[in-house]
């Protein structure tokens, strides 16, 4: 029985994601459904933390939109995900960086790593 739940969920995986990390920015573009139009949007801002794996895997990105704060939760392998851009790599030295939230400006910066 739960070889068939992995062989269902493993069809809906998706193929194309970029390795990325807590302390990455990413730029995630999300398909929107207003109605009976469809658009594209963008949502920019450095992913604080992942968890869970394969079908259930989520990511939260974080951004500064008109100085409040907005965290974002998307799952992984979800078909309103549409791409994923990794703008800049972060070097943090945990997985979940939740102590942004209490930063504001530039206390709030991620070094690059070094390429």
């Amino acid at each position: 029985m739960e070889e068939l739940v992995k062989l269902i969920q493993a069809a809906d995986l998706k193929e194309e994601v970029p390795s990325f990390k807590a302390g990455d920015t990413l730029n995630v573009f999300v398909r929107i459904i207003e109605g009976d139009k469809e658009r594209t949007q963008q949502f920019k801002g450095v992913c604080i933390q992942r968890r869970g794996s394969s079908s259930t895997e989520t990511f939260t990105v974080r951004k500064i939109s008109g100085g409040v704060g907005v965290e974002r939760i998307f799952p992984l392998h979800s078909p309103i995900v549409e791409k994923i851009e990794v703008l800049r790599r972060g070097k943090v030295r945990r997985a979940r960086i939740f102590y942004l939230r209490d930063k504001i400006g530039k206390k709030a910066r991620i070094k690059d790593i070094a390429n």
